[in-house]
């Protein structure tokens, strides 16, 4: 044997193939020879290590676990056995894009302007082009999913949508459909974790839809006065008027004869509700002109009323407003689509939502475009596909959110990792293109079981304090909420206090409140998340007490997402007056909640947008510097009009079947949540003024400042 066939003997029996002489050659090509005798004369002069293959080898993709997609309450205990075969299901595969790490990268890169890439904004093709899935990768998930025997019902950029039978489904996703005893109702679920092919694993997300819903849904942050006054009887005192009353401003009337409150001084009767015109004014949009033109907002609710824009033209010109002009208003609105009624209140328990947003927004940037975008249920796919249609149609500028859950709950356990992140994705492609995303803070405090026990507004089922989402999203602007006070009957700006009340009744008697001090009824959400590490434009600004102390009082030895963002009015008993068609009959009422703080934030921001004449994108990193720029009015508890002392208690009153209700309310009791000096988290930066619209007027100016810092 040759010296040459010898070491190509012993090459190749590390390649993988044997040759023993010379006369075997003739059975490989020259292209193999040429090869092999180049990797032999490597190794004979020490230059190739032995084991070491000529090329690297292309990983083989492996099937992909989807985690959380076997709910916590479907346990061996609460086995029911197999769901029958024939049984239909839907669900809702999520893609992953082609390039996930890139598109968080790009989002923030469009945010920060120490950026090169800041505010370079991508058009919806251009963003599908380098970000959103394949036609590809779309392709072979249908693939997939009709290989199984599964009907794809719609598909997206964002998710494809499909039907079958538990058996089909069962074979798709690679895990068995079961029954379960749950709570005394028989729900299904899978048995394990959701498998995904190998063949899709880098273009699946995950899937949602398989498990039947278990437990509490996003709500609305909001409250109509008028529900918050049932109860006991009570007795009006000596010199207490035997109706309803209020004040235009605070202070303005006294509740002469009423028991001592909380603290010692006067009782005043809480303000009327209010209208727009007044909130402009206390918020300085009057002063600076602003009137949102240019701007368009779009307003996220679940389903729809059918006398919307009639009810917002008749309650803006009864209160000195003009009407929506011609194409002012649309609406994305399919009825034939609706789902989830009963579990969901119903499209008349979302009416009173829409009208509170859409009536807001029109009234503090009365000339920007509002769209209404009505998602067919209150669930996750279906608010998520509403967010979705916004972005992939570029609808809007802001959008604003008046809705939101809780994270961890006794009954569904945490929150799916896919739902998170198909949310997550959405509101990144948003950022990139130049789209803002407003949430409201929730209306339970620091959403704590003591919370729960009394607040009107709270998710029963929470088994410790925590952040609401989507809200807490280091991607969206967390809007909590402050209570109002005007300074006099010019409607000039008095004070804000953090939305929290504590909440007693007059005693039968007439001569004491009970309990006193009162408990909790109502407060804005914030806190520190235990979910989202701290985004960067919060470093410096969020004080690290805050940050590494999670709302358990845990340690964190991370720093954390801490929020709200921003704060404005939404407290219930400085509320907002909203009309509203119901039974075929228009009337108007008081309405309080971080619903009412959201559209209004969303409007100031369709104002600064008009200001600066182009998009603002994702706020939050422009609201923290403007925030250490003094553009914000830092909001602390205990701080009353014109002096230092405790702020008042104030008296509500109503009448609700006939019966005369009376109860005495504290600001400023927020849970666990303080506003305190600097940035907290009940309120954030603070709530924004005139300044801070002025400030779009006058360019980059704040880059120059900042870099002066």
């Amino acid at each position: 044997m040759s010296l040459l066939a010898a070491l190509l003997a012993l090459t190749d029996r590390h390649l993988g193939v044997v040759i023993t002489t010379a006369n075997h050659t003739s059975r490989v090509s020259r292209a193999r020879i040429a090869t092999v005798a180049t990797a032999a004369l490597a190794l004979a002069s020490g230059s190739l290590a032995l084991a070491a293959p000529s090329q690297a080898r292309t990983p083989v993709p492996a099937p992909k676990t989807v985690a959380d997609s076997h709910p916590a309450w479907a346990t061996g205990h609460a086995d029911q056995g197999s769901l029958a075969a024939a049984t239909q299901l839907t669900a809702t595969v999520y893609l992953q894009g082609q390039d996930p790490a890139g598109l968080a990268a790009y989002a923030k890169a469009v945010s920060d302007r120490n950026n090169p890439s800041y505010r370079k904004f991508l058009s919806t093709s251009q963003f599908r082009a380098r970000f959103g899935a394949t036609d590809a990768q779309i392709a072979a998930v249908q693939s997939w999913l009709r290989g199984a025997g599964v009907t794809v019902l719609s598909t997206t950029q964002h998710a494809v949508k499909v039907s079958g039978s538990s058996e089909a489904m069962a074979r798709a996703f690679g895990t068995r459909i079961h029954q379960f005893s749950v709570g005394g109702k028989l729900v299904h679920a899978p048995v394990s974790d959701v498998v995904v092919p190998a063949a899709v694993a880098d273009s699946v997300l995950g899937v949602i839809g398989l498990s039947s819903h278990v437990g509490q849904v996003a709500k609305p942050q909001s409250v109509k006065v008028r529900d918050t006054l049932a109860g006991s009887g009570s007795k009006p005192g000596d010199g207490l008027p035997q109706v309803s009353t209020c004040s235009d401003y605070w202070g303005q009337k006294i509740a002469t004869g009423a028991p001592q409150g909380y603290v010692n001084g006067a009782v005043p009767f809480d303000q009327c509700s209010f209208v727009p015109s007044q909130l402009r004014k206390a918020y300085g949009i009057t002063a600076s002109g602003l009137t949102g033109k240019g701007a368009t907002v779009a307003v996220i609710d679940a389903y729809g009323s059918p006398t919307m824009l009639s009810d917002a033209n008749t309650f803006a010109t009864a209160h000195g407003d003009q009407a929506f002009r011609a194409g002012q208003y649309s609406e994305v609105v399919d009825q034939s689509k609706w789902t989830q009624q009963d579990a969901c209140g119903g499209a008349a328990g979302w009416a009173g939502e829409e009208s509170l947003d859409v009536e807001m927004v029109h009234g503090l940037a009365p000339d920007a475009k509002v769209v209404y975008v009505g998602a067919n249920s209150c669930m996750d796919p279906d608010l998520m596909a509403s967010l979705a249609t916004v972005v992939d149609q570029h609808l809007a500028d802001v959008v604003s959110n008046s809705w939101s859950e809780i994270m961890h709950t006794t009954d569904q356990g945490d929150m799916a990792q896919t739902t998170i992140a198909a949310y997550e994705q959405i509101f990144q492609q948003g950022a990139i293109e130049g789209i803002g995303f407003d949430f409201s803070a929730g209306d339970c405090g620091d959403q704590s079981p003591t919370a729960a026990a009394t607040g009107v507004n709270c998710q029963k089922d929470t088994p410790r304090a925590q952040a609401d989402y989507p809200s807490s999203s280091p991607w969206v602007t967390d809007v909590g909420g402050t209570a109002l006070g005007l300074a006099d009957k010019s409607g000039k700006y008095g004070f804000e206090t953090s939305m929290g009340n504590l909440r007693s009744v007059l005693s039968v008697d007439g001569k004491s409140w009970n309990p006193n001090p009162g408990f909790f009824y109502f407060g804005g959400g914030g806190g520190t998340s235990e979910d989202f590490a701290q985004p960067w434009y919060q470093q410096g600004v969020v004080p690290g007490s805050l940050s590494h102390t999670l709302m358990t009082g845990a340690h964190s030895s991370t720093a954390q997402r801490v929020t709200p963002d921003v704060a404005m009015n939404g407290d219930l008993y400085t509320s907002v007056l909203v009309g509203q068609t119901s039974g075929g009959v228009y009337s108007e009422g008081g309405v309080g909640g971080t619903s009412v703080s959201a559209p209004l934030f969303s409007a100031v921001q369709a104002d600064a947008i008009e200001a600066q004449g182009s998009p603002i994108g994702f706020a939050n990193p422009e609201i923290y510097l403007r925030s250490q720029l003094g553009l914000f009015r830092d909001v602390v508890n205990k701080q009353a009009l014109h002096h230092k002392a405790p702020l008042s208690n104030v008296v509500d009153f109503g009448v609700i079947g006939g019966s005369l209700r009376v109860r005495l309310i504290a600001f400023g009791e927020d849970t666990s949540l303080q506003a305190t000096p600097g940035f907290d988290n009940a309120t954030g930066v603070g709530s924004p003024t005139a300044a801070y619209l002025d400030s779009f007027l006058w360019g980059d100016w704040a880059s120059g400042l900042a870099n002066k810092r």
